[in-house]
């Protein structure tokens, strides 16, 4: 080849080069673009998925009439037939300072709050019913922690969306969740690992929260919809499993009731609660609202807000589920409380009032039965359940 052809080829090459660099350090200097952590070069170079739209469309005028299978709660029939396709969907979602506010706590049915090591307390919160309506934006999402998967166990194979998780030879053997993943058949299956499923199922999102410098681990979205959306289409995952059972079939429900009358609640009380002694940052007070038989969520003396929506976080029923808690196991200073195949106190709150009671769970495919202080089965009011796990000797002041 001519000379001057090499040399000229080599010159368009290198002024190619430096202009894709130029374009791409200023989208992602500029937030246009952000890189998606295990999406491949289309993960890399493409713009956010937009926040949360779709859903059922509920018309607002419809009845409720359709109890929730998870708490109770009255949907319209719309949101039961929507429901009625899929199955729970369990997402691991962190609790750092520095990753609040989260998305999608206020549309969970359950929401499970427990320690996930040194000190740091993690959510799981399960969807079903409440993110029918609309597209749920789901984020911070993080890592998959043994407890959390063996209280997901119960909802039947729900499809358990996580980013990576606790693994490896340096992590104690009991709290190896990815190695009990596969262990159980999840791994591949219902198991929604962001490392084997990318973009834009999860997106890196480094401006959820407006104003906010975050770091990359504290970027992690998902939404309800294109979680349950991959796991039909990728997975043949819906309401139904591999042998075309429905995972409600044999799924034991609580026992739910109606708010109390107006007269029949208490006028106030407060709960407070830590997870670790010196950790203020993750210290829990609830406020009961009488007006609207809600208890209304603080966190390290703040309202605790979802971004979503900018509500702040409200249960119509608050759990203390006590339990034998293990650790720092490893140098990760991984926590595990024992639930599976566990028992013990559980202090439950509804209607301003509490009732001292029990809990146990038989082993871990096994739903956790709460019973009363007379030893029949709790009935949870119709709504939100918060359950948090703390060790046994931990501190509940109720005023």
């Amino acid at each position: 080849m001519n000379k001057r052809i090499v040399v000229f080829l080599v010159a368009i090459y290198f002024a190619c080069s430096a202009l894709s660099f130029g374009i791409f350090h200023f989208a992602f200097a500029s937030g246009v673009v952000k890189p998606v952590v295990g999406g491949g070069l289309a993960g890399l170079i493409s713009p956010a998925v937009p926040g949360a739209s779709g859903g059922v469309g509920v018309n607002a005028a419809l009845p409720k009439t359709e109890a929730c299978p998870l708490n109770g709660e009255l949907y319209t029939v719309p949101e039961k037939q929507a429901w009625e396709k899929r199955r729970p969907l369990a997402v691991m979602i962190e609790n750092h300072p520095d990753a609040r506010p989260q998305s999608g706590l206020t549309s969970a049915d359950v929401v499970y709050e427990g320690m996930a090591e040194g000190g740091i307390t993690r959510f799981e919160a399960i969807f079903l019913c409440g993110a029918q309506a609309k597209d749920t934006i789901v984020a911070p999402v993080r890592s998959a922690r043994q407890q959390f998967v063996e209280i997901a166990s119960e909802y039947n194979y729900p499809l358990y969306a996580h980013v990576g998780g606790s693994n490896g030879t340096d992590t104690d053997p009991r709290v190896r969740a990815l190695e009990h993943l596969s262990d159980y058949g999840w791994t591949g299956y219902n198991d929604l690992n962001q490392f084997s499923i990318g973009y834009p199922v999860f997106v890196r999102n480094y401006n959820r929260i407006p104003g906010k410098d975050l770091a990359t681990e504290h970027t992690m979205e998902a939404s309800t919809n294109r979680l349950w959306n991959y796991a039909a289409s990728n997975r043949k995952l819906t309401n139904l499993d591999k042998t075309g059972a429905d995972w409600l079939k044999g799924f034991v429900k609580w026992d739910f009731a109606d708010d109390a009358a107006a007269g029949e609640r208490a006028a106030s009380q407060k709960v407070d609660y830590g997870f670790w002694q010196g950790q203020t940052d993750f210290d829990v007070t609830w406020q009961y609202d009488a007006s609207t038989n809600l208890y209304k969520r603080s966190l390290a003396g703040q309202p605790h807000i979802d971004i979503n929506n900018q509500q702040q976080i409200a249960a119509k029923n608050v759990v203390v589920l006590f339990t034998v808690e293990q650790g720092p196991l490893d140098i990760h200073k991984h926590i595990y409380d024992k639930i599976a195949g566990g028992a013990g106190k559980a202090l439950i709150f509804q209607n301003g009032k509490e009732i001292v009671g029990t809990w146990s769970k038989k082993d871990r495919v096994s739903r956790t039965i709460f019973l009363d202080n007379k030893g029949k089965p709790v009935k949870f009011v119709r709504g939100q359940i918060w359950v948090s796990v703390l060790a046994n000797d931990t501190p509940v002041t109720v005023n």
